[in-house]
Order: C-alpha cells, then sequence, then structure tokens
C-alpha cells in the first residue's frame, strides 16, 4: 500500500474537515426528533450488520497478534457479539438524554430590558484521535451527532478495519435518517501525517480530542494549533486507611484493578496504612493472586508477602499498566498516601476506602483528581456510570472540562442579548 505524502494527507484532511463543516451547519438546525431516530438507526444498523463488524475485527485482532501486541490491548482492540450489543445500547441511551442544544445555561433581564441569555450551542467540527478501542468510534459518533457537530474520527492503524466498518454502517444510517452523512467520516488512519495535518487544521476543526496513551496525548498537546481538550492517562490510586473496613476494601481493590484492567480507571498503586497492612496485604495478595495479578512491591510490603512480590522500581510509581500489575506500597500516614498520590497521580481517579469521616474529607480536598472515590470502586469513573450516557473521554485538564465528558461537554456557549430598540448611552 502507497501511503501519502504529507501534502497528500493534508490535502485529504481538509476536503474531509470542509465536507464536515457543511454537514455541521445542516447538523445544526436539526430537531432532537431527527437527531433521537438517527442514533436509534444507528445503533439497529449496527445490530444487524454486525458480522461485517466482527469480521473486520477479526482481521484487526490477528493483525495484532501477529504483531505481538499484549492481550491487555488485544482486549481492548476486540469486540464481540456482546460488546457490539452494549455499542449500540450506549447509542440508544445518548438518544434519551436531554438535548443541551438551545439549553439556557443563564438568563436575565437588565435595567434598562434587554434580555441576556447564555445558551448552549455546537462547537462545530470535532477532531478525535484514538487509539485501540474501536468502541470510541461509535461513541464519539453519537455523543458528536447528538450535540450538533460533525465528527472527524481519527482512530489507529492497529483498529483500522473495524471502524472503517463501523464508519460505514453509522454513515448509512444517518442518510438514511435525514442527518448528512457527513456529519461522521473516517479520517484514513495508514499513515501518521493525517494526525499531523488533523492538528494543524485551524479554521476548519474546532477543537481536537485525544484519547489513548500518554505519548499520543503528549504529541497531540503540544503540537496541536487546534484547541485541544485533554484526556489523561489512568495512573489511579487506591488508598486503604488505618480505619478501613477491610472486606470492604478487599472487595474496591479488587474490582477496581481486576474488573478491567485495560482501562483509564483501573487502579494501578495500592497504598495501605501501616497500622493494618499485616492484616490486609495477606489477605489482598491472595484474592489478586487469584485473579493473576502481578504484584510490584515496595520493602515493606515484601516483608509482609515474600519474594513472590516483584521489587517496586521509581518507575513502577509512575506506570499505566494497562494490565494484571499492580504497584503496593505502605504508608505510614494519610498525610504520606496523599503525598505519595500528589507526586504520582495523572489527575484521573484516586480512591480511599475509610470509616474516618474527617480521613475521607481530608482526602478529598487534598487530592487533586477529576474524581475522588470514597468507600467506592475506581471503575465508577465513567460517563455511563455517571448518568450521562456514553462518554467521549475523561478529561484530567482544568479548562472547559473535567471527568467525564458527555453531551454539555461537547457544547460551547453564545449570548443571546434581545432588546425593543435600546440603544447605549454615549460615556
Amino acid at each position: 500500500m502507497t501511503t501519502p505524502s504529507a501534502n497528500d494527507a493534508t490535502q485529504i484532511v481538509r476536503e474531509l474537515a470542509q465536507r464536515a463543516r457543511t454537514a455541521a451547519a445542516d447538523l445544526a438546525l436539526l430537531p432532537r426528533s431527527v437527531k433521537d431516530a438517527a442514533l436509534r438507526a444507528m445503533a439497529d444498523a449496527l445490530v444487524e450488520r454486525q458480522d461485517d463488524v466482527l469480521a473486520a475485527n477479526a482481521r484487526d485482532v490477528e493483525r495484532a497478534r501477529a504483531n505481538g501486541t499484549s492481550e491487555a490491548m488485544i482486549d481492548r482492540l476486540a469486540l464481540t457479539p456482546a460488546r457490539i450489543a452494549g455499542i449500540a445500547e450506549q447509542l440508544r441511551a445518548v438518544a434519551g438524554l436531554p438535548d443541551p442544544i438551545g439549553e439556557v445555561v443563564r438568563g436575565y433581564t437588565m435595567p434598562n430590558g434587554v434580555r441576556v441569555q447564555q445558551i448552549r450551542v455546537p462547537m462545530g467540527v470535532v477532531g478525535m484521535i484514538y487509539e485501540g478501542r474501536p468502541n470510541v468510534t461509535a461513541d464519539a459518533a453519537g455523543l458528536c451527532l447528538k450535540s450538533g457537530n460533525a465528527a472527524l474520527l481519527r482512530g489507529s492503524s492497529s483498529a483500522s478495519q473495524s471502524n472503517a466498518a463501523i464508519v460505514e454502517i453509522l454513515r448509512d444510517a444517518c442518510a438514511a435518517s435525514g442527518v448528512p452523512a457527513d456529519a461522521i467520516q473516517g479520517v484514513p488512519a495508514d499513515d501518521r501525517a493525517t494526525v499531523d495535518a488533523l492538528l494543524h487544521a485551524r479554521g476548519l476543526v474546532d477543537v481536537v480530542i485525544p484519547r489513548g496513551g500518554a505519548g499520543l496525548i503528549q504529541r497531540v498537546v503540544t503540537d496541536s494549533t487546534v484547541p485541544v481538550i485533554e484526556t489523561g492517562v489512568g495512573n489511579v490510586h487506591v488508598y486503604v486507611d488505618a480505619s478501613a473496613d477491610l472486606d470492604m476494601a478487599e472487595a474496591i481493590v479488587l474490582n477496581s484493578k481486576v474488573r478491567r484492567p485495560s482501562v483509564c480507571n483501573a487502579a494501578e498503586t495500592l497504598l495501605v496504612h501501616r497500622d493494618v497492612a499485616a492484616d490486609f496485604l495477606p489477605r489482598a495478595a491472595e484474592a489478586l493472586r487469584r485473579e493473576h495479578v502481578t504484584l510490584h512491591g515496595d520493602e515493606r510490603t515484601r516483608d509482609l508477602l515474600g519474594d513472590e512480590v516483584v521489587p517496586a522500581t521509581a518507575e513502577d510509581w509512575d506506570t499505566e499498566y494497562l494490565s494484571l500489575d499492580l504497584a503496593v506500597g505502605v504508608v505510614d500516614s494519610l498525610d504520606a498516601a496523599v503525598e505519595h498520590i500528589r507526586a504520582h497521580s495523572s489527575g484521573h481517579t484516586e480512591a480511599i476506602v475509610t470509616s474516618s469521616i474527617a480521613a475521607a474529607r481530608s482526602f478529598t480536598m487534598r487530592v487533586d483528581a477529576a474524581a475522588v472515590m470514597v468507600n467506592a470502586s475506581t471503575a465508577f469513573t465513567d460517563g455511563g456510570e455517571f448518568g450521562f450516557g456514553a462518554e467521549i473521554g475523561i478529561s484530567t485538564q482544568k479548562l472547559h472540562a473535567r471527568g467525564p465528558m458527555a453531551l454539555p461537554e461537547l457544547t460551547t456557549t453564545t449570548y443571546l442579548v434581545q432588546g425593543e430598540g435600546q440603544t447605549r448611552p454615549a460615556s
């Protein structure tokens, strides 16, 4: 296969973006009923044509295995009938959510009778750059459509055939539902030059959202001339406090780590207060080993658990494993746990297990993260679990959006000012 040159990639992306801008202008005028019907049609079409998707996905998975891709990454890539059904259900859930477009954020009447309203409007053209998981293709397309945005979807080359099959199905469903097919477009993934072209399509693309590993996100944030909403990696911690209910702690640690270790809300580090370490760590280690988790422990952890624990290195505390690996450390206090987390956190999700109201309050006030859990699994950091429907990503930045990004986070606002002939006096 001949890959495009940088000039060719720029031309391809600019043509796609121009078509997206045209579609976005039409999409912004569509009523909720049309958008919701299109979303339901997209969901139905994915289920009806799942054989096409599964066949394309099987080719991607086969190629990934041949390239030596880890099983954790293959889990992110692989689709099954159940996962396709889940993707379809997410689209139906988005159809059932309130339409954010036109929502009045605030409104008031000035003393001179001028009425001011801040209302939600679409961003326009949203560029998504993401890795691995082909479900992101449908999630992003659905959320963008519902929020009145056109989507340019640049997935990874590892999922290129899966993504192409999904985009084709979604576009066909849109066209049959009275929605411009160009509201959903796939950007070719066979050359990195298309990423560069998308990042520099300022004026045609309104915002870029990266979703993937640290390398991808850093590249997008550093190189883009298009505004970026930064989603973050998940170096997630669970801290078991001295006052923790140890049965609860074991269940939370286990669920946070092994429910689905390849996703960004999975726990990567366990911190245990020294007062309960001797009681808690052996039972937690046994439960985790039954799930084939490899522990990377500090010296005090290894003193309690033995040589089966891999010695933790400085790198382990900063690693998002996305696999059945867990860094484990014993800390002297809540203060020490917070200090460790502040030094190594990616700002995604942090959790404390405690029966102390004071400890919980201190932890939640001092830990800087998009989501903070008290006596709950880190797996709950998810748009669906928060009641948002599908999410387009989890933002770890502090401007515009933070945490799971759903429909409101895919809008901007405009001020609608209405008068009856008022003019402003000369100063």
